[in-house]
């Protein structure tokens, strides 16, 4: 990440460290498609100890996952936020782990860095998985993140991970673009924008990654309000915007307009929907 939007995401973390849990009910979910897939290929036998990088560990609900699952390997959970590295390490020191003793320590380290440039001085052929769940959307330059992690990983390693797609909160941009509309501007762009599974192909392939399995699935939740909506995203720690200032309109006139188109065009039964463009990705390294 740049240094800029490195900070920006690192502060947005550490604010929403202790509600992230009570919001992350997709990410949860994108965990344990993570979890389903790593169980499968510790059953190929393919490995017995691995060496495992967790990017962007957050609260530690995967790393739990992989400490249970993986008796045997050699954790680092990474992330950049120092009060989500916080949570998750009180998690592991509270939890209680029948018959591992102190075990738990000496193969688990957390690690506090942004993984843009961390990954640059990182050691050559150093893990057997990379596995990192709803980050990878953060990344400023994934292309340049995606080589280096390629160079840590050991023939024929596997870097497994889960993101978003260009349809994550379709209905919120398109609220805001008829605000936009109706006030006789071009629409601008409020939170990230995600890549398409061929734009990670096209980035994995060109670091040299040996294959490439994308599954995509679209995921719909219901919210009380669209008010609510971005309560909760912003529990996440992913109120982010790309737009710009408008002269003469107050971001809080912007959002009252959009909360009303949001409400207008998506409510449902009960609230109003919002669409999660769900992508679980795996690449193996060449031997």
């Amino acid at each position: 990440m740049t240094i800029g939007r490195s900070s920006v995401v690192q502060r947005q973390f550490n604010r929403s460290a202790t509600s992230y849990d009570a919001h992350a009910l997709i990410q949860r979910s994108m965990a344990d498609q993570l979890a389903r897939s790593l169980a499968e290929w510790k059953n190929k036998g393919v490995l017995s100890d691995p060496s495992i990088l967790e990017i962007g560990c957050g609260t530690g609900a995967l790393t739990q996952i992989l400490v249970n699952e993986w008796p045997s390997a050699n954790i680092t959970a990474l992330d950049i936020a120092p009060e989500m590295i916080e949570v998750a390490s009180k998690r592991f020191r509270s939890a209680q782990h029948p018959g591992e003793g102190d075990c738990t320590t000496d193969r688990l380290r957390f690690l506090q860095a942004d993984i843009e440039t961390w990954a640059v001085n990182a050691s050559e052929s150093s893990v057997d998985i990379i596995v990192s769940n709803a980050c990878f959307q953060w990344l400023s330059s994934p292309q340049e993140t995606l080589s280096h992690l390629r160079r840590m990983l050991r023939p024929g390693g596997l870097l497994i991970f889960t993101t978003f797609g260009p349809g994550t909160f379709r209905e919120m941009h398109e609220a805001f673009n008829e605000v936009y509309r109706s006030i006789g501007m071009e629409p601008q762009r409020h939170g990230l924008s995600f890549h398409s599974p061929v734009q990670w192909e096209i980035m994995l392939q060109e670091s040299e990654y040996s294959s490439f399995h994308c599954e995509r699935s679209i995921h719909m939740e219901k919210y009380a309000s669209a008010r609510d909506f971005l309560y909760s995203v912003k529990g996440m720690g992913a109120s982010t915007s790309e737009a710009a200032t408008i002269p003469g309109y107050s971001l809080r006139r912007l959002f009252t307009n959009m909360y009303k188109e949001y409400e207008n065009m998506f409510s449902s039964q009960g609230g109003v929907t919002a669409t999660y463009d769900l992508l679980f990705i795996q690449s193996v390294a060449p031997y």
